[in-house]
């Protein structure tokens, strides 16, 4: 990200030091350019594995009596993480930058790197006018999480318990594996076969190794499935139902 400024009149050495330097330099601009809109991976969190590279956009939309001719932005977020956009591209008053998050490259042996990001922005307008923001959007960029759901047995005697386990991981940016998520709340739900909708029964806490075990009675035939609500870290995940019949 670049860093630029418009002075009026300035002599020494001091001055130009001053200039230089980036935590000088608030938000602000020159002229009528205004920021109006910023919108990171198209309203959602951007979530990244273990191996495969992730790539999204951010789009910077500003308002000028000349129009917008260029951007220069940049993603900042925790563990010193930073990201440069592999190109930009104008049209009329919004620039699109393109990022790519590599988990082995940019975020390798950095787990702190995951929770809330931040979009530093500057656009130029074809006037030479010109506006500047940091922190001018947040967005979450997560370890990928992963849930399994297995209820036993099937089929069952209604009014006998039924043995549900599973488990929820997420990305290892560290050993580039997936590890599980302990302490964590997981909902277990039921939907009655037949119907559509799904009911809470409890909260279950994974283990030390992320694991999932707890005990309902069997009284109809139906789905279960359990439900991660997501941390700013990690995001949500539901396993599909697993069906048991029931006689």
């Amino acid at each position: 990200m670049r860093i630029r400024a418009t002075v009026a009149a300035v002599s020494g050495a001091l001055a130009l030091s001053a200039l230089a330097a980036p935590a000088a330099q608030a938000d602000g601009g020159h002229g009528d350019t205004t920021l109006t809109k910023v919108v990171v991976n198209g309203g959602k969190n951007v979530v990244v594995g273990t191996t495969e590279v992730r790539t999204f956009t951010v789009a910077v939309t500003a308002a000028d009596d000349s129009g917008i001719s260029g951007a220069d932005l940049a993603l900042n977020g925790p563990g010193f993480g930073s990201l440069e956009p592999t190109d930009v591209d104008c049209l009329d008053n919004t620039c699109t930058g393109t990022f790519s998050v590599d988990p082995r490259v940019d975020l390798a042996y950095a787990n702190e790197k995951a929770g809330t990001w931040y979009v530093d922005a500057w656009l130029d307008a074809e006037d030479g006018d010109y506006v500047w923001k940091q922190k001018a959007a947040s967005f979450k960029l997560q370890r990928q999480s992963t849930l399994s759901v297995n209820a036993s047995p099937e089929p069952v005697v209604k009014g006998k318990p039924i043995t549900v386990t599973g488990k929820l991981a997420r990305a290892n940016w560290e050993t580039f594996t997936y590890a599980g998520y302990t302490g964590q709340p997981v909902n277990l739900q039921f939907r009655k076969a037949g119907t559509s909708t799904y009911t809470t029964l409890k909260t279950v806490t994974t283990n030390s190794t992320g694991a999932l075990k707890t005990t309902a009675t069997a009284a109809s035939d139906g789905y279960w499935r359990y439900a991660f609500a997501g941390t700013t870290t990690t995001p949500a995940f539901t396993t599909a139902g697993d069906y048991v019949d029931v006689r």
